[in-house]
């Protein structure tokens, strides 16, 4: 499975693809996108199954990036992964056309239990 994780900080990019691998998907390939207008371009050109994005990133943020992937006719599994987890943030992400939203920080637990459920 190609995995693309967005995030404005390569530190953040780096933790994530750490704690993707202590969930179980350390086999995977996995890019990486510092904000949504790149992670839009690489959604066409390397067609991944599963984007975990940041929410707020300059150029073009994780909000509309989903809306345009899916507008573009991206099937994958989208997740956020952001600091804001309240229910009006879940709310938008879930307009957007999101999977689910996974506020930080995070366990490797529970990163693995959301991507068994959307990813299997």
């Amino acid at each position: 499975m190609k995995i693309l994780v967005v995030d404005d900080s390569k530190a953040m990019r780096k933790i994530v693809i750490r704690t993707l691998r202590q969930a179980g998907f350390g086999d995977h390939d996995c890019i990486e996108a510092e904000n949504g207008a790149v992670a839009l371009d690489l959604i066409g050109k390397e067609n991944p199954q599963l984007v975990l994005c940041d929410w707020n990133m300059p150029e073009m943020n994780g909000e509309d990036c989903c809306k345009q992937a899916r507008s573009a006719g991206f099937t994958g599994v989208f997740g956020f992964i952001t600091t804001e987890g309240t229910p009006a943030m879940r709310q938008r992400a879930n307009e957007a056309g999101a999977n689910f939203l996974l506020a930080k920080p995070f366990t490797a637990e529970e990163l693995e239990r959301v991507l068994n459920v959307h990813v299997g």
